[in-house]
Parts: C-alpha cells; sequence; structure tokens
C-alpha cells in the first residue's frame, strides 16, 4: 500500500509537470509564434543587451539608469550569454518556470488538503490560461508568480514545521522577489506584519518568530543593499530598488483616463498623458534625471487627484474593478499581438469560460478558508495588499498573475470542502 502511494506520489507529479511543459511550449509554439519584444518588454531586453556587450544597466548606450528592477535584466542577459541573443531561449526559460509554479501548486495543495486535491491544482494550474499566458513574452511577471508562490509556501512549510525548514530560504526567496519589482522591497513589510501575527496568534513561539524575522529580514537586505548603493552612486538620490511610481500614478491619474473608453480606468502612457512634461526631459535621461522625472510626474499625478475630489471614488472604483476581467488588453501580449490567429482565438475563448468560474469558486474557497486560518496569514495579507495597490494605482488581469496560484487553491479548497462534509454525511 504505501509502495503504491509513493508510486501515485511520483506518476502525479511527473504528470503535472508534463502537461503543464507541453501546454506552455505549445502556447509558445502557437499562440507566441514569431513573437518579439515591445513596450515594456522592449526595456528589458534593450537592458540586458547592454549587460551582455558594455557590462552597462542601461537603457541608452553607457547612460546608467535607475527605472527598472534588476533582476529580470540580469536573468536574460545571463541566458542570452549562455543560449546566444534570442528572445525564443528566454520564453523556452519562462515555461520552466510557469511548470515550477504548478508543481509548487501541486505541493502547496498536497499539504494542505491532500495528494488528490494537490494533483487536481497542479492540472488546473498547468491549463488555467491566466497562469501559462504570461509565459510567452520577456515580461517578468512568470518569474514573480513563481518566487511569491514559493516564498507563501515556504512560510506555510516554516510554521508547521521550523525545525525541518531554514528560515534562510524565504529570506533567499523575498530578497529576489525586493529585485524582481521596483516596489518589491514593500513585501518585507508585509512578512514582518506575518511575524508579528503569527507570534500574537500564537501560531510560532515567539523565540521561533524572532529567528524567523532576524533571517528573512537579513538576507533581503543583504541582497538589496548592494543594489541601493549602486543606485545612490549613479543618481545621487536614496533609490532602495528602482524609480517609477510617479510614472505609474501619472499614467493613471488623468483625463484620458476618464473620458477615453479604450484607456477607461487604466493607464496611459506619459507621451499621451502628459506631453509638455514628458518633452521639457531629455530623451536620453541620466538616472539622476530619471528621479526628477519621476518626481515631477508624481507631483502632478497628486495635483489632478486634488483637483478631482468628485471623479475619485468612480475612477478607483474601476481600478477595483479592472483587476477581476477575464480578458486582459496588453497590447504586447501574444494572444492580442496576433489577433488573426485561430489560436489566439481560442485562447481567448477559454480566457472568457474558465476565468468567471474560478474566481467565483476562489471567492468561496477563501470564505470557507477561515476555518483554517492559520494557513492562510500570509495568502490573506498578500491579497488584501493587492487589492490595495491595484486600487491606488491601477487595475488590469496582469497585476492580478502574482493571486492566481493562490485563487485556484482557494478553488480547489471549495471541493475538499464539500468532499469533506460528503463523508461526514456518510458516517452519520
Amino acid at each position: 500500500m504505501v509502495a503504491t502511494k509513493k508510486w501515485f506520489v511520483h506518476y502525479s507529479f511527473l504528470c503535472v509537470a508534463v502537461v503543464a511543459l507541453v501546454v506552455r511550449l505549445a502556447y509558445n509554439l502557437t499562440v507566441a509564434h514569431g513573437y518579439f519584444p515591445l513596450h515594456d518588454s522592449l526595456t528589458y531586453q534593450t537592458i540586458a543587451d547592454h549587460l551582455r556587450l558594455d557590462g552597462c544597466y542601461c537603457f541608452s548606450p553607457h547612460v546608467p539608469t535607475v527605472e527598472r528592477a534588476p533582476l529580470w535584466p540580469f536573468v536574460i542577459a545571463g541566458l542570452e550569454m549562455l543560449i546566444g541573443p534570442s528572445n525564443q531561449g528566454v520564453r523556452l526559460f519562462l515555461c520552466f518556470v510557469g511548470t515550477g509554479t504548478c508543481l509548487l501548486l501541486f505541493c502547496f495543495a498536497r499539504d494542505l488538503f491532500g495528494l488528490w486535491f494537490g494533483f487536481l491544482s497542479g492540472l488546473i494550474g498547468a491549463l488555467y490560461p491566466f497562469l501559462f499566458m504570461y509565459d510567452g513574452w520577456l515580461y517578468a511577471e512568470s518569474l514573480y508568480t513563481f518566487l511569491l508562490l514559493a516564498f507563501c509556501y515556504s512560510l506555510f512549510c516554516f510554521h508547521r514545521s521550523p525545525e525541518k525548514i531554514s528560515p534562510w530560504l524565504p529570506g533567499l526567496l523575498l530578497a529576489l522577489l525586493a529585485l524582481t519589482r521596483p516596489n518589491g522591497l514593500s513585501l518585507l513589510a508585509l512578512f514582518w506584519l506575518w511575524c508579528g501575527l503569527v507570534g500574537w496568534a500564537q501560531v510560532l513561539s515567539w523565540v521561533q518568530v524572532k529567528r524567523c524575522w532576524l533571517c528573512v529580514s537579513l538576507v533581503t537586505l543583504l541582497f538589496v543593499a548592494p543594489w541601493t548603493i549602486r543606485n545612490v552612486m549613479v543618481s545621487g538620490a536614496f533609490i532602495p530598488v528602482a524609480v517609477g511610481d510617479g510614472k505609474v500614478l501619472v499614467g493613471a491619474y488623468n483625463d484620458s483616463v476618464l473620458h477615453l473608453p479604450y484607456y477607461l480606468g487604466i493607464w496611459v502612457r506619459p507621451e499621451e498623458s502628459v506631453p509638455q512634461m514628458n518633452q521639457s526631459f531629455p530623451a536620453v535621461c541620466t538616472a539622476s534625471c530619471e528621479v526628477k522625472r519621476d518626481a515631477a510626474y508624481r507631483s502632478t499625478a497628486w495635483q489632478w487627484m486634488l483637483s478631482h475630489p468628485s471623479q475619485l471614488p468612480y475612477l478607483l472604483s474601476l481600478h477595483f474593478l479592472n483587476t477581476w476581467q477575464n480578458t486582459t488588453q496588453e497590447a504586447d501580449l501574444p494572444s492580442n499581438r496576433f489577433l488573426e490567429r485561430r489560436s489566439s482565438h481560442k485562447l481567448m475563448t477559454a480566457t472568457k469560460l474558465l476565468t468567471p468560474p474560478l474566481l467565483l469558486c476562489a471567492a468561496l474557497g477563501f470564505v470557507l478558508s477561515w476555518q483554517r486560518w492559520r494557513d492562510w496569514i500570509f495568502a490573506y495579507l498578500f491579497l488584501l495588499f493587492t487589492i490595495v495597490q491595484n486600487i491606488v494605482l491601477y487595475g488590469i488581469p496582469r497585476f492580478r498573475a502574482p493571486l492566481e496560484p493562490l485563487l485556484i487553491l482557494w478553488a480547489v479548497g471549495v471541493l475538499w470542502w464539500c468532499m469533506l462534509h460528503l463523508r461526514r454525511l456518510r458516517k452519520k
């Protein structure tokens, strides 16, 4: 019996890995065939090219930048040094990253609900469009989602078996997360809040909490500190990871997002939202220039908010609602870039059909999960953090990407809860 169970564990794990990888490869060979970087992905690619060729973290030749978090451009540069300058190789790497996310889903759900539900969660992750569509372009969503789920799972394992899991592992994962997005370091504050809650709720002893807090904080700050020092040296300003909040705010708070149907409640490039201000800065902007420009963007956004107080509730509600859309307007997404393809139409149809029921099940699973709230503390905090962040900045389905694995876990939790109560009824 034990041998049979071990065989099924290995078989189901391998099955999830194969299905996830095949789906992602098929997506890249059909929907994303012929993809080349544009928009943000072109920025990442350009920085990676300068890293590889010139040894400079630059967008323009020999002009250092502080506008992008460093991990993803460094990953692209490293991959292209190994396999040559090809976005296909980077997208192949993302296929394996996405497969890793599905395997983490398998392990997480197995530990929460049991082996069969772990298998089901892994398969849903393998087939769910909003988990694999980000493995076909050169944005950082797939990597960030993998690291975030790995961090959540490491905290879950630590609180269940603190003597078996080293706190250095979540520390390393949080450090990588902090270097993946400009606001990634804010997750450190979220982790500190988690430490306070698990200590207060006596999920862990205060000695264990302090040890975890110290290790994770130390590793994260040690990893981020060299990049912060580099930013200070090139810009003359204290920039922990990257600037960019001003650019986001000025694109999210302007007249266009209120009146133009295509941009309603989302984001408009500064070149369109504040063209005169954008033109007042040079096209090739040094790091110190980028800091000043971002501050000017931020000031303009705040002035717009103060002058439009009656429109803010409507705009903020749009930010919330847009987060949960079942389609995405991302111009660089392969399914939008190549709309004429039959494979793109099939993917969009699948997205529209599968997303609403999964979100509804996840909402129900979120409510039911309160019965085991100790297992979900960081997931609750991250859900709240993501929602608040999307409301304050702007909401699109891409910003929901790190939540997708957690939504799948909550959705599968509904099935687990139903099975549990059916068994209890049968025993009665």
